[in-house]
């Protein structure tokens, strides 16, 4: 890749970074950090930030960088602008952004389908268009309980077709595909009721998600990959700790039933957000990062620390919520932030031994 495009990449890159700090700087304050220097309007964008701001930009950045087109960075910079625009306090212009910032993903889905029509690339496309139906209803007004299962659709299903593709070189059995299939239908059609029948839509997105977290630990080649070690077996650690946390959300749910707010909403959605999601980008960091700054990276068994870090205090977060004791769920938060930041500096010394080693 030329010169010039990895100059373009960077500064969406580095946004997107700054948006993930902002977003752990949020979540700090509303479980009761005083952090009195942010922007007050800051702790109720935690969540937009974190999915909207992060994660969609790094994974429509990641996306464009994997197929070249220039046009395509059309959607991780429209998302990056609108997340600092909600750090601004420019709810209305944010959120249009980042909605159309989501049309441009769907649309560079769908063309990824029609060219190579398989049910991976349609499993993405339904994950990006998850995210696009999830930015209307919350441009829309809707509340972010409901907005929120869509959001996670986005992001779960554009992993379970990142995984699937990678799953054909064990060749599952045309039962083992139907069932992954049922499960995203699940996921989906879950998201659809929530907004009529909460209960029900929660209950039926659950299933979905403790479908799909079994059929990974049982199909994802991670079983393979454990057995290897280097980089290979770092990254099937950080999957199969994530499908933990996919199973424990969604059981979570299931015994609970749906939560609007509160202590077990806390435990569920960070269950699957900062277990599972955060899990993947720990372990798809060390391929995606090098992709995008055109360099390459050393792997350095340091990157279990951040790794740990972030399941252990997992846990103690979801304790503190379960014991309803604020503090612990207080130091289980901030612990969640400092392994994030471990992650990066951990691929900061991951890229300084490439060069030491030129």
């Amino acid at each position: 890749m030329n010169a010039p495009n990895i100059k373009f990449r960077l500064p969406i890159l580095a946004a997107s970074v700054a948006l993930l700090v902002l977003a752990v700087l949020a979540g700090l304050a509303r479980i009761g950090w005083a952090l009195p220097s942010l922007p007050s309007q800051l702790p109720i964008a935690h969540g937009p930030l974190m999915i909207c701001g992060f994660f969609g930009t790094l994974i429509a950045l990641e996306r464009a960088v994997a197929l070249g087109r220039r046009w395509m960075y059309l959607g991780p910079v429209l998302s990056a602008v609108g997340g600092l625009l909600l750090v601004a306090g420019r709810s209305l212009p944010g959120g249009l952004l980042i909605l159309a910032a989501s049309a441009s993903f769907a649309l560079v889905g769908w063309r990824i389908v029609r060219q190579v029509p398989a049910n991976y690339t349609t499993i993405m496309a339904l994950g990006a268009t998850s995210w696009l139906v999830g930015n209307l209803l919350w441009v829309a007004g809707l509340p972010l309980s409901i907005v929120v299962y869509w959001w996670a659709a986005f992001l779960v299903l554009t992993i379970a077709g990142e995984r699937l593709e990678l799953g054909r070189l064990l060749r599952p059995s045309r039962a083992a595909q139907s069932a992954f299939l049922l499960a995203t239908a699940a996921i989906l059609g879950g998201a659809s009721l929530v907004a009529f029948d909460f209960a029900l839509g929660a209950r039926v997105y659950n299933i979905g998600l403790l479908a799909l977290g079994l059929w990974f630990m049982r199909y994802d080649v991670v079983r393979v990959t454990l057995r290897s070690r280097g980089l290979p077996r770092y990254i099937a650690c950080a999957l199969g700790l994530g499908y933990v946390w996919m199973v424990f959300s969604a059981t979570l749910g299931l015994l609970h039933g749906p939560q609007v707010a509160g202590l077990i909403y806390d435990a569920y959605w960070h269950g699957l957000f900062v277990g599972f999601v955060l899990s993947m980008v720990f372990a798809h960091g060390p391929i995606i990062l090098p992709a995008i700054l055109a360099r390459t990276a050393v792997y350095h068994p340091v990157l279990y620390a951040p790794l740990a870090l972030l399941h252990t205090s997992l846990i103690v977060r979801i304790i503190g919520n379960l014991l309803q004791e604020a503090s612990i769920r207080r130091w289980g938060g901030m612990l969640n932030g400092i392994a994030i930041l471990l992650f990066f500096i951990s691929m900061a010394i991951s890229f300084r031994n490439n060069r030491s080693g030129q």
